[in-house]
């Protein structure tokens, strides 16, 4: 088949790997290089990354929508379009290129958790298990039929990041097995209940901040999923500490309040319990062991945090 692959950050990377096993990837399309990191030096996508490495033709659009795109790619001639974890919308002009359809690989069981950042949400929202889904695409968000679907536990300790590591594969492993009944025509598709659907939109910088007014659960649920983007965050003593490795732990005490160092790390107490921190970083300090920041900088039981 002769394939355009859509996709961005390292989640995308395996399923791209795999397509250039057995097929003819004709171009990959990714987001542009952004600067990154205090020098704010351009970086470019993983997945530009690897079809460089691999020879492929790479286009990063800065517009979809003025046809110029879809005119390019409806010169190549792909059979199939395939999308993951791409970062934008494509319009009905881009849409309709393909000869068998757009097809997309989404991070999470389908309809639950539609949009951007549906790993992210998996773990703040405190889900158990979530998956991938391989969806026929439509114009709207998420809203096509699915072709086949996997599923994977969340486990109590997973970030944000942990968990796209683990699903990255089983979206390839699920894309392989699906494509050849795409070819052959022979894809089941069923709708989704748009009844049950929830979203998942894109986390912003404020979606770090932790209020230590909900449920250390809650509290905990929120720092492992939005790790390592854009951090879990709380304003101490006038500088904004970013806090790692959440544990509830059977302690209380005021919303916030510095309860101490524990084996666990950094107690800080939440609506109902509290949660600590094992590792900690403070403004143009280096990530360290919670002990060892307060070894080098005391913090006194009772100092609040707040968001």
């Amino acid at each position: 088949m002769r394939i355009v692959f859509f996709g961005s950050p390292e989640f995308a990377v395996p399923s791209l790997a795999s397509l250039t096993d057995s097929h003819e990837v004709v171009a990959v399309v990714t987001q542009p290089d952004r600067p990154a990191g205090r020098g704010g030096r351009l970086q470019m996508p993983a997945v530009k990354a690897l079809a460089l490495a691999k020879g492929l033709a790479v286009m990063q659009p800065t517009k979809l929508r003025d046809g110029v795109v879809a005119k390019q790619l409806s010169a190549l001639a792909p059979d199939l379009f395939i999308v993951v974890a791409y970062g934008r919308i494509l319009p009905p002009d881009l849409l309709a290129v393909p000869r068998l359809g757009p097809w997309n690989v989404h991070a999470s069981i389908l309809p639950k958790l539609r949009g951007a950042a549906p790993i992210q949400w998996a773990v703040i929202r405190g889900e158990t298990v979530t998956g991938v889904s391989i969806m026929r695409m439509e114009e709207g968000l998420d809203t096509g039929p699915i072709a086949t679907q996997a599923t994977l536990s969340i486990l109590p300790t997973d970030t944000a990041g942990a968990l796209s590591a683990r699903l990255a594969p089983l979206g390839a492993r699920l894309l392989a097995l699906t494509l050849p009944t795409i070819v052959d025509g022979s894809v089941s598709l069923r709708p989704q209940s748009h009844d049950a659907a929830t979203l998942a939109p894109p986390l912003d910088k404020s979606d770090g901040k932790l209020d230590f007014r909900h449920p250390a659960s809650e509290v905990a649920a929120r720092a492992r999923g939005v790790d390592p983007w854009p951090g879990a965050t709380a304003a101490v003593e006038g500088d904004t500490a970013k806090l790692f490795v959440p544990t509830v732990v059977a302690r209380s005490g005021a919303p916030g309040e510095f309860l101490g160092l524990v084996s666990e790390g950094l107690a800080i107490a939440c609506g109902e319990g509290a949660v600590a921190f094992a590792e900690v970083q403070m403004p143009s300090r280096k990530r360290m062991p919670a002990k060892a920041l307060l070894a080098g900088r005391p913090i006194r039981p009772g100092t609040v945090f707040c968001s």
